[in-house]
């Protein structure tokens, strides 16, 4: 099943392979994506679907150095260099939105941006900045009501920015410790007002932003990233979040969605996603359900036959392997991944890893 055509919604896929969202810290100017970052793009325009990188839609949101942003013209002009070479290919992409709240360095972001969370407790452990090497994450503001109704409108202009730019969806990253899954996590979301307290106020901002995204671009238009038990940027498991992750899902479902995505971390040494609750949420999205964590060919395969997802999402294999899909097709080796170049600019460890047929 993993090379057969899958229509997403509106979307015909030629395969049900997902290429993951993996941060490469190539947008060296202004955050804006580039003829390179096309390159590599297109190299791997053989997935069924391409989900870029995470993308902030706010200058707020630019926490790490080198990310790219979708919220004014340059970046659509650069993100329309990649779509263009991804379409010339036969491939669809939806761009990530991930705006990256409390994982944040003030010397990462722009003039005049600032670093914002649902609460005043910075992340734990340290971050790369290209001005002053690593240093402790920057202590967020606590998020006004304001402010976050800035933050849904930013969403919705990126949104509209990504079709502008070709793109053929929306990934919102509600997941990975980033600002969406702060206001879900218990650990991290410490507010008292409707926005968090109970489960339905961490729920819901995560509700609201995809809704009015959906209002603006379509539902068929908008998937989302999840990763319940998720340790990454100081995350983690909390009581109450199967009932909670459940609810979220089912609320998902009502507007129509293009995609659930569900990430387990466990490959990466994370606790992993209880079965029983992604066996819960699948049934709970009643539409197109992505599985993402540590998949093989023969687990992939495995999982689509069993119904337990709709297509297998891979993210390193894809970084090493520009034709990844081919590869599995014909049982071929695959190329190892270099991890000292996963996040330094240039071409390095990016578009110079070897195809079959180079």
């Amino acid at each position: 099943m993993l090379f057969e055509p899958i229509q997403l919604r509106k979307v015909r896929l030629a395969n049900r392979l997902v290429m993951s969202p993996l941060t490469r810290s190539r947008a060296v100017h202004d955050n804006t994506a580039n003829a390179l970052m096309a390159t590599y793009y297109a190299q791997r325009a053989g997935a069924g679907l391409i989900i870029t990188e995470g993308t902030s839609p706010s200058p707020n949101g630019l926490g790490y150095a080198r990310i790219p942003g979708l919220f004014d013209a340059r970046h659509v002009a650069g993100w329309k260099l990649v779509t263009d070479a991804v379409h010339a290919k036969g491939g669809r992409i939806v761009v990530q939105l991930m705006h990256t709240g409390r994982v944040s360095h003030q010397a990462n972001l722009p003039a005049g941006a600032q670093v914002l969370g649902p609460s005043t407790q910075p992340c734990p452990g340290e971050m790369w900045t290209d001005a002053q090497g690593s240093q402790p994450y920057t202590a967020p503001r606590a998020m006004t009501s304001d402010d976050i109704a800035a933050a849904m409108g930013e969403y919705v202009q990126a949104a509209r920015l990504a079709i502008e730019a070709g793109f053929d969806g929306v990934e919102l990253h509600a997941a990975n410790g980033y600002l969406l899954e702060q206001f879900l996590n218990a650990n991290i979301n410490r507010r008292a007002d409707g926005y968090g307290g109970t489960p339905e106020g961490r729920n819901r901002l995560v509700l609201e932003v995809a809704a009015a995204v959906a209002k603006a671009i379509g539902a068929d238009r908008v998937g989302i990233r999840l990763s319940p038990y998720g340790v990454f940027n100081g995350a983690g498991a909390f009581a109450g979040v199967d009932e909670q992750y459940l609810a979220l899902t089912r609320a998902l479902s009502e507007l129509g969605l293009m995609y659930v995505h569900v990430l387990d971390h466990s490959a990466l040494g994370a606790p992993a996603v209880p079965d029983g609750l992604k066996a819960a949420m699948r049934e709970a999205f009643k539409g197109p359900f992505i599985a993402a964590g540590g998949f093989d060919k023969a687990q992939a395969e495995q999982a689509l036959t069993s119904g337990r997802a709709d297509l297998i999402a891979m993210g390193r294999p894809f970084l090493a392997n520009p034709d990844l899909v081919e590869r599995l097709r014909q049982g071929s080796p695959l190329n190892g991944v270099d991890p000292q170049t996963f996040y330094t600019p240039g071409e390095k460890g990016y578009t110079d890893y070897p195809a079959l047929h180079a």
